[in-house]
């Protein structure tokens, strides 16, 4: 299968399992920095030298080689799974990209045909009934997730562990897995698990967000958006990632994780 959404960088320092809405473009540009003394000017995500990434065909060995090998310390990052799926949907569906247009081109007009998803628009400052529209995205969401219709799930909603679980099933170990909510306690662990040819300051590293200023605000405290209905949609799509990752499905409003992640337990559940 290989190791898709996996990035390295070009010294083999450090290994990536990317997921998204997981302060994936920070990290990224964390191991740019680490090798080049430098981030990458742009979106990481668009680089295409600097940094391996498995969806280069040059990169595919020295990636399979330095996972198989356990050499190279392997981490990832989880979030709250809670507000994750508010991060992709205000991002996703009710914001702009970088590009000026909406995501996927005709996927939020599809969602508000089909769904009766109102997103505003910039000319009306994104006015809109934000609770009601993302419980509907919610019954989106979970209809791509459990059948696979009107679409595949996307990589942004899709759940952590099944990103997590490719990885280990190919073969892959993680050293780490830290939490976004713990960014730079966790990130620095994982720093000192290495020693890059360029040291930087955690504290001084900007947060790479494209969707920052695309779009509408979240206007609620998380609770706000999931009734009991949602609660269940996203129990039904996320348990495993409360379970695994120790989050708190009780009290959407503590985004904190109530526990540290057992590795081995990660490995052996997800090891399908």
């Amino acid at each position: 299968m290989g190791f898709p959404g996996v990035w390295m960088t070009e010294s083999e320092s450090l290994i990536y399992r990317v997921v998204p809405k997981c302060a994936c473009s920070t990290i990224g540009q964390i191991m740019f920095y680490s090798d080049h003394g430098r981030y990458f000017d742009g979106d990481i995500h668009d680089s295409t030298t600097g940094l391996h990434k498995w969806n280069q065909d040059g990169s595919q060995e020295p990636i399979r080689n330095a996972v198989l090998g356990h050499k190279t310390p392997a981490f990832t990052c989880v979030r709250n799974p809670y507000t994750r799926i508010l991060s992709s949907f205000f991002d996703k569906i009710a914001g702009i990209q970088r590009n000026g247009k909406r995501y996927r081109g005709k996927l939020v007009p599809q969602l508000i045909q089909r769904y009766g998803i109102d997103v505003g628009s910039p000319e009306n400052g994104f006015d809109f009934d934000q609770i009601a529209s993302f419980r509907r995205f919610l019954l989106f969401a979970r209809d791509t997730i459990r059948w696979r219709r009107p679409m595949e799930p996307d990589i942004h909603w899709s759940a952590m562990s099944g990103h997590i679980s490719t990885f280990i099933g190919s073969g892959g170990r993680y050293d780490r897995i830290f939490f976004t909510e713990k960014f730079n306690d966790g990130m620095q662990e994982v720093l000192s698990d290495t020693k890059p040819a360029h040291k930087l300051d955690l504290k001084k590293v900007p947060r790479f967000n494209e969707s920052e200023g695309h779009g509408p605000k979240r206007a609620h405290k998380v609770s706000a958006y999931f009734d009991d209905l949602s609660r269940h949609l996203i129990w039904e799509m996320y348990k495993d990632d409360f379970l695994l990752f120790r989050y708190d499905f009780d009290d959407p409003d503590n985004k904190m994780p109530i526990g540290e992640v057992d590795l081995d337990e990660v490995h052996a559940k997800l090891r399908y």
